[in-house]
């Protein structure tokens, strides 16, 4: 009895941590560049003194799903939709570089250019991108920023940065509790993206299978209501077990 209802409970928790990922998943459907998050629930031995008599279940961080979100026109010339295997660098809230495929940009009032989680984005040396005061502005495919200073014509549009993008192995990204990846290896930092790496004016929508998630939800819930159900009745079996034992004596 005493296992059963230690299988069960072990069962119960990674069905109720799952759900968690599930239902995080559901909640970045509308979300530009959200990349669907993966878990795995593994078994392993509990070690101890005595006999390892029992097992463990642990819900896992598998990593994220790999495959582009659809396209979306939006037309803002500060919406940018970054081409397979590239990323946009940004500053991470401790510091340092972080990534991103989020690109809805907007300025701030003194001119810096930041996602909508408010991550100032970073030029090819590494610093947050500032925009001058302008009448028109541009992104090119190849991430260079280009304006139009105020009061002066179109003839006049010159370069002022360019925006870092990299090309990242999925492999050594990992995802962070702000939602931004990172680099797993320093060490080996990713190499700037070269020719065209992104296109203004659309987005990449969210990988998320909004439908295939629900189904996913609800069917986590009737593992959790089954492996609830085996505790009480397991406790109920237990309390009888006990009556009949106390009457017997």
């Amino acid at each position: 009895m005493d296992k059963a209802l230690y299988v069960a409970m072990t069962g119960a928790r990674a069905s109720l941590q799952a759900q968690g990922t599930v239902s995080h998943n559901i909640a970045n459907t509308d979300t530009p560049g959200f990349k669907e998050a993966l878990a795995n629930t593994e078994a392993f031995a509990v070690r101890g003194q005595g006999y390892a008599s029992r097992v463990d279940a642990v819900h896992v961080d598998a990593g994220f799903n790999r495959r582009q979100g659809a396209q979306h026109i939006t037309g803002n010339p500060l919406d940018l939709s970054l081409q397979a295997g590239s990323w946009l660098t940004v500053q991470a809230p401790g510091g340092g570089e972080a990534y991103t495929r989020g690109a809805a940009l907007s300025l701030t009032p003194n001119g810096q250019l930041v996602t909508a989680g408010g991550h100032a984005v970073l030029d090819e040396n590494e610093n947050p991108v500032a925009i001058p005061p302008h009448q028109a502005m541009e992104i090119g495919n190849d991430g260079t920023i280009s304006i139009v200073p105020l009061g002066e014509g179109p003839q006049t549009m010159a370069v002022i940065g360019r925006i870092k993008v990299v090309t990242a192995d999925d492999a050594r990204l990992q995802r962070g509790l702000d939602g931004l990846f990172r680099n797993t290896d320093p060490q080996q930092p990713f190499v700037q993206t070269q020719g065209k790496s992104l296109q203004s004016g659309q987005l990449e929508g969210s990988n998320v299978d909004a439908a295939g998630a629900l189904v996913q939800m609800i069917q986590l819930q009737r593992q959790y209501e089954m492996q609830v159900k085996v505790i009480k009745n397991g406790d109920e079996n237990a309390r009888s077990a006990n009556s009949l034992l106390r009457l017997n004596g």
